[in-house]
């Protein structure tokens, strides 16, 4: 079988100081096996989960293109060209990855007109970072050549962002290469790295030195081949997320629920982390919701569980204070709650940030507000209390400096 450096130089690419006389761009042809894939088909509600989006049906493999560009520069702009656009999908049962490369300036235009048609065959477009980079420049080169009134981009899953919802707090960083070695395991052995791309591609075009782009074309292909799999991985998680082996990725998709106002999948979720921080801060999401829903009873509840845990901050006192003021109208405990508010905020910062703190502006409000509404079954302590918190002074037995 002839190696890819074969091909490089059967397709004759133009070298140093010469025109090119193709009537076409180069395409390398990759495939690979994709087991399971196949047969997975993306209902309309998991796309609507990854990306925010409403499409009509679900998606079959064969409609997804996966794409990628390498290009003459990483920051975009006019000057920029995607000289090689790589586009994979779901073909019988193999995954292939159709790679057009600009071997000389006047190929651009054949390199579009082939990725062109590819889009137009598919449903559902699926990049990483696209929705930034590849897509804008894709639209500006096909504006260059007079092609955009012809081009459609179907409905785009960009899986950079779905990527960082799932792990970021797991894993940091969420380049694809980082993704590959966390989540499947597998490490890139001497790969190109993506800003040496644009060099290494100039270096061809001024030697015409065909062996410049053997490590790009892999690098491309690496990239869809792993977008497939990363698009069928986090497909599943959202689907189902009790798959989830990670209480970091259980908290991440229960946020992906509500902020998709899916609020029922995000309960279960919150409700199966089993300890630590991130129960804490699930146990606020969850009152949170509540109290946006109207369910008071259940959100003071859930904030009080969270002050008896030792577990409280600012804000847990000035939402319970807001559900006994307008939602119980139970004024007594709404004015002990931005008493104790006060005293917490005391107690843990100094003079000079407990007057910076919004929270504490806020509980300080708070209080007066309710003094006037009590003040009838309100004893004079509290008074005194009042102007001593107006000073910025920490009661007594309060620390009054920071950690």
């Amino acid at each position: 079988m002839a190696s890819l450096l074969d091909k490089l130089r059967n397709a004759k690419p133009v070298g140093a100081g010469r025109k090119s006389a193709s009537m076409d761009c180069m395409t390398v042809l990759k495939r690979f096996r994709l087991e399971g894939y196949t047969s997975s088909v993306l209902a309309v509600e998991t796309i609507r989960l990854l990306q925010g989006i409403d499409i009509e049906s679900d998606i079959v493999p064969s409609d997804i293109l996966f794409f990628d560009t390498e290009t003459t520069g990483l920051s975009g702009g006019a000057g920029t060209l995607a000289f090689l656009v790589g586009a994979g999908g779901f073909e019988g049962g193999e995954f292939v990855v159709h790679q057009f490369l600009m071997r000389d300036y006047d190929e651009e235009i054949f390199v579009l007109q082939r990725f062109k048609e590819l889009l137009d065959k598919s449903r559902l477009i699926v990049s990483f970072n696209g929705a930034s980079f590849d897509i804008p420049l894709l639209q500006s080169r096909f504006v260059m050549h007079r092609m955009h009134h012809d081009v459609h981009f179907p409905p785009h899953v960009d899986l950079l962002h779905a990527a960082r919802r799932i792990y970021k707090l797991r894993i940091g960083k969420c380049t694809l290469s980082h993704l590959e070695e966390v989540i499947f395991s597998e490490k890139r052995e001497g790969d190109l790295p993506g800003a040496k791309v644009p060099e290494r591609y100039f270096r061809y075009m001024k030697t015409g030195d065909e062996s410049m782009l053997e490590e790009i074309l892999e690098h491309n292909s690496k990239d869809i081949h792993s977008l497939a799999r990363l698009l069928y991985t986090l497909a599943q998680l959202h689907e189902t997320p009790q798959l989830a082996r990670h209480q970091e990725d259980i908290f991440s998709l229960g946020k992906v629920y509500e902020l998709r106002k899916r609020e029922d999948r995000a309960r279960i979720c919150y409700r199966a982390l089993d300890g630590g921080i991130l129960k804490m801060h699930a146990t606020h999401r969850l009152a949170d919701m509540s109290r946006k829903s109207g369910n008071a009873e259940e959100a003071a509840e859930l904030y009080e569980q969270l002050l008896h845990s030792g577990k409280a901050v600012a804000q847990t006192y000035i939402s319970l204070a807001k559900i006994y003021e307008h939602r119980l109208r139970q004024y007594d405990k709404a004015l002990a709650m931005a008493h104790r508010g006060m005293l917490y905020c005391l107690e843990r910062l100094s003079v000079e940030a407990v007057q910076k703190s919004r929270d504490y502006r806020d509980l300080e409000h708070r209080h007066a507000r309710l003094m006037t509404k009590v003040r009838g079954t309100v004893n004079g302590n509290n008074d005194a209390v009042q102007g001593s918190f107006r000073a910025g002074e920490a009661p007594k037995g309060g620390q009054g400096g920071g950690f």
